[in-house]
């Protein structure tokens, strides 16, 4: 009885300490809540100094992108003004804009070219802060 009561002693030890072990490893990390723009005080995205930051990253990928369209030529043009605006229902926060010129930056050429299309451009969901939303009683189908 001793050697399987130490048997049974033994295997309860090894698996409290993988227990220990999985808890300590798996648990000592950031809880929800402690990473990303959750540290940062909620603060609106700034319209004009977004504006101005996603012009001068378009006119820095199309030229690194060899992208031609008006779009671009735009972009790189300090006369133009930035084409960037929402709707005034619209309350980006200063994380989400972050998030999109981050995913601009990272995007590849062949995907920055869809987003300065000058005939139908797309957008990263990263920088989807608003969708227009129908007035109520409107269809797709009304006038």
């Amino acid at each position: 009885m001793a050697l399987v009561g130490s048997v049974a002693v033994s295997l309860r030890r090894r698996e409290l300490a993988v227990v220990g072990l999985l808890a300590l490893v798996f648990g000592a990390g950031p809880t929800v809540g402690d990473i990303g723009s959750c540290g940062q005080s909620v603060t609106d995205l700034d319209e004009q100094g977004f504006a101005m930051a996603r012009k001068t990253l378009d006119c820095q990928r199309c030229s690194e992108c060899v992208l031609t369209d008006q779009t671009c030529r735009n972009a790189c043009d300090p006369n133009a003004p930035s084409d960037v605006g929402w709707p005034d229902t619209c309350r980006p926060l200063q994380h989400d804009g972050e998030v999109c010129l981050h995913a601009l930056q990272a995007a590849s050429c062949g995907d920055y070219a869809d987003y300065v299309d000058d005939v139908a451009p797309t957008l990263p969901t990263e920088c989807d802060f608003c969708h227009v939303i129908p007035e109520a009683g409107i269809g797709a189908g009304d006038p």
